[in-house]
């Protein structure tokens, strides 16, 4: 799984473009006090430009924009659609979806993908016994 890292605080990255702008540090400079990488400072002067502040994006925790919302009309999809591989599925799907976000959906629903290849008693042939010769008894 991502593990998402904390956005610097807005503090932090002002006090950071201060030391450039205003006491005349080199980004290089900067990035070795502040202990920050210089494309970061970077970053932020070009976050700056083209948004006129240097606060963050929000940060979205990852799995929060789910496909798959309605989850009793999934599982007859996958009633109905089992058979298919996930790829299949995925284009059978209404809207936009990855075959791995079929894949994480059956899982959820506790949908098998295994196949089963038991058979019924009714149907099979008894095995019957086999006679062992011992080449003795051959002439």
């Amino acid at each position: 799984m991502k593990c998402m890292t904390k956005p610097y605080s807005l503090d932090f990255r002002q006090k950071v473009i201060e030391a450039i702008e205003l006491d005349g540090y080199k980004k290089s400079e900067a990035s070795k006090i502040f202990n920050i990488s210089r494309n970061t400072i970077d970053l932020w002067l070009k976050r700056r430009d083209e948004t006129g502040n240097l606060k963050p994006k929000p940060n979205k925790p990852p799995g929060s924009n789910h496909r798959i919302t309605d989850w009793q009309k999934f599982r007859e999809f996958a009633n109905n659609h089992g058979d298919r591989t996930q790829e299949q599925m995925a284009e059978l799907w209404e809207g936009e979806i990855s075959s791995r976000t079929i894949s994480r959906a059956l899982k959820k629903i506790g949908f098998s993908r295994k196949k089963n290849l038991w058979l019924p008693r009714t149907g099979r042939r008894e095995t019957s016994s086999i006679s062992v010769t011992n080449s003795q008894n051959r002439t």
